[in-house]
């Protein structure tokens, strides 16, 4: 395929979130037998009481429901970063078992990301980086078959493939852990990439979720900018940009 863009599908969720993290913020308050609070909580307004939690800073039980993710089409210097978030679970596509070998891909290349600054530069510029890529094909290719050519060889073949080398993998996150990624991750100042990646991300969960993400986002969304002399001046862009979102 060459050159690819990211991709992210919700794979799943737990049923019923904000039923879920209703209900665990109850308990915490609630002397009631499990039935009777299941009960008040349905027959109550669980986004009222989340929205309270959230003000409240006790967002605990907001960790009660999780969301599982399918990523495509993202690269390694990508996969470098999210894993930096400890606090979820990572499967991800294996260099030493997936080869790259061009017979494998149609395009004759292994899945690369095009930053965009260098797609700003124009077509000849996005040509200069395939070629690139594919004489980087051309050494994997070179070290599999010298190496053995089975699978084998893959383990260390991938040591010449680049950052830009596209991944697959699947990530699963708490919507605690969730919240504190799209403040880090969809702030102006984070990388291209990953900011693109938490965008779809948080797109996706408001569907299933809406007042659990209610106001999720980089910070200046809920507040002051906390970048300080570094920050990038735009917060009332950001707020107008997520919070048409929020409405459509």
């Amino acid at each position: 395929m060459g050159a690819v863009r990211a991709k992210v599908i919700l794979l799943g969720h737990t049923p019923n979130p904000e039923l879920i993290v209703a209900t665990a913020g109850r308990r915490c308050y609630s002397p009631l037998g499990t039935e009777a609070l299941i009960e008040k909580v349905r027959d109550g307004d669980p986004a009222s009481f989340i929205a309270k939690l959230v003000q409240m800073g006790h967002v605990t039980p907001i960790e009660h429901a999780t969301f599982t993710f399918a990523v495509e089409g993202v690269s390694r210097s990508l996969l470098a970063q999210i894993t930096r978030h400890r606090i979820a679970s990572f499967s991800v596509q294996s260099q030493r078992y997936v080869g790259e070998e061009a017979r494998k891909n149609a395009d004759g290349v292994f899945d690369y990301v095009v930053p965009p600054t260098i797609a700003a530069l124009g077509a000849e510029a996005v040509r200069e980086f395939d070629r690139q890529m594919r004489e980087i094909q051309r050494f994997y290719d070179y070290w599999v078959a010298k190496l053995g050519g089975g699978r084998e060889t893959f383990e260390d073949a991938r040591f010449v493939l680049p950052n830009a080398a596209a991944t697959k993998f699947v990530v699963t996150m708490n919507a605690r852990e969730l919240w504190h990624f799209f403040t880090l991750r969809m702030c102006n100042r984070a990388q291209w990439e990953i900011r693109e990646l938490a965008e779809q991300m948080l797109y996706l969960v408001k569907r299933v979720a809406p007042t659990l993400f209610t106001n999720a986002g980089p910070a200046c969304v809920r507040g002051p900018c906390p970048e300080g002399k570094l920050s990038c001046g735009r917060s009332e862009e950001m707020r107008t940009k997520y919070g048409r979102r929020v409405e459509d």
